[in-house]
């Protein structure tokens, strides 16, 4: 994946994992529900697919489809799970709020571009503290397609703007990298999402292990303002 441009104008901005302390949540929100179903699936193997769309995790653990029948039920269960018992201890990644305001205050326009449903969206944002900082966001009714595949960066794009040479997705997955890669958009990643093995985020033209570390090194980083 190429560099960004010398002057990026845009970010796309992952929330869970990103700005959000919450993929272990979600997978411990997957697991529940596939036990009530009867399927006796760990958190170990759920939690290294948290950051695909829910419509791709459910068919490939399951072999349900998540918009019809039993596995229709169980995504919504397990959202409706997740947003009562899960997101309301959840805590912003360390850094989020400071990185994000630092990035709207430098003239960057700021696009959220995520896997989670609408509904779920608003109160992620509330949770990472940065709600009132987002303008412009898109979400699983905005892309045909979830991550990995690169709908929802294009929509990003079109929502904000954007060229995607000159932007960039901050991210926290694997899947993040490889959908932001193939709309053409480089991607800064932070280790803070759980993937702490370098090479899983190869793909990444930076990584960090969260945004204040990000924040920190800004003058140096991508994002630099030039």
């Amino acid at each position: 994946m190429p560099a960004p441009s010398k002057r990026v104008t845009g970010v796309l901005l992952d929330i869970d994992g990103t700005v959000l302390d919450s993929n272990d949540a979600h997978a411990r929100s997957w697991v529940e529900i596939f036990r009530r179903c009867g399927y006796d699936i760990p958190f170990e193997r759920v939690r290294p697919l948290i950051g695909k769309g829910g419509d791709k995790l459910l068919p490939e653990l399951t072999g349900l489809d998540s918009e019809a029948g039993k596995g229709k039920q169980m995504t919504e269960e397990r959202s409706q799970l997740f947003l009562r018992d899960y997101l309301p201890k959840l805590l912003p990644t360390n850094g989020a709020r400071d990185l994000v305001k630092r990035l709207r205050d430098d003239g960057f326009r700021l696009v959220v571009a995520t896997s989670s449903s609408g509904d779920e969206l608003h109160q992620l944002l509330r949770q990472a503290r940065i709600d009132d900082l987002i303008e412009k966001a898109t979400s699983s009714s905005d892309a045909e397609n979830s991550k990995p595949d690169p709908d929802i960066i294009q929509a990003a794009l079109k929502k904000g703007k954007l060229r995607p040479q000159d932007s960039v997705m901050l991210g926290d997955t694997p899947y993040d990298i490889e959908a932001a890669g193939r709309a053409g958009v480089p991607t800064i990643a932070l280790r803070c999402g759980g993937w702490w093995d370098d090479a899983a985020l190869a793909g990444a033209v930076a990584l960090y292990d969260d945004p204040a570390a990000l924040l920190a090194d800004i003058d140096r980083s991508p994002l630099a303002v030039r």
